[in-house]
């Protein structure tokens, strides 16, 4: 288990014209996501060819318990912002928190 591992750091990446923005300050670190839209195509995936039937649920491990855990074993918190309200903390407790922010903003998202 690391311990001790503290991060300073500013960063700024475009992603399809859109800028995604990490600082971090000792063990705290921020992603902030300017849009619920950018953050759907982030996490949508490779493209599917068209006429591919769609891929039945993995019962795999859940990825936000899996980045939640890494963070733990780190030490660190990670707090993902989009538009810069947190919508989900990693690395606090047991399993991620999830904000009513993200709730909201991914209902919204499907009428867009």
């Amino acid at each position: 288990m690391a311990s001790g591992l503290e991060i300073e750091a500013q960063l700024v990446i475009t992603w399809n014209g859109h800028p995604l923005q990490l600082a971090a300050a000792g063990t705290y670190l921020i992603l902030n996501v300017p849009s619920q839209q950018v953050l759907d195509q982030l996490t949508a995936g490779p493209p599917k060819p068209a006429g591919a039937p769609k891929s039945p649920k993995g019962q795999g491990p859940n990825p936000l318990q899996q980045i939640n855990d890494l963070a733990r074993q780190l030490g660190w918190v990670l707090d993902l912002r989009v538009g810069g309200k947190t919508y989900v903390t990693f690395g606090v407790q047991r399993t991620p928190k999830i904000t009513l922010n993200a709730v909201l903003g991914k209902i919204g998202s499907f009428f867009r």
